[in-house]
């Protein structure tokens, strides 16, 4: 697991709220290994949403703000109701970020 430089409180906000952001805009760019963190966290959020009842339900709004958990649940997860797996798609852009030379990845929802 990758720490990057925080404690764990906010690293669990920090993962927080880059699910949020993939959620509500359904792609996002970021660095590779940010989004190679996120791809498991939001994966087993997805497949959780996916079984509709209201334990899953529950267990998404203590997992995440309200407006992404309604969203996963009731926009996200029933077009992946066939879908077993593999609900992430994680692109690699050649372009580097200027400040720091991070390499950059898209993540989006398939």
């Amino acid at each position: 697991m990758r720490k990057f430089g925080r404690k764990r409180g906010q690293r669990k906000a920090f993962f927080k709220t880059l699910a949020y952001n993939l959620i509500m805009r359904g792609r996002m760019v970021t660095t590779d290994a940010r989004a190679k963190e996120i791809r498991p966290l939001v994966e087993k959020l997805v497949t959780l949403a996916k079984k509709q009842n209201l334990a899953s339900y529950r267990l998404l709004l203590a997992r995440l703000p309200k407006e992404a958990a309604s969203k996963l649940y009731y926009e996200v997860a029933p077009k992946y109701a066939d879908r077993k797996g593999g609900f992430l798609r994680i692109l690699k852009m050649m372009k580097q970020r200027k400040q720091d030379g991070a390499k950059q990845s898209v993540v989006e929802f398939i």
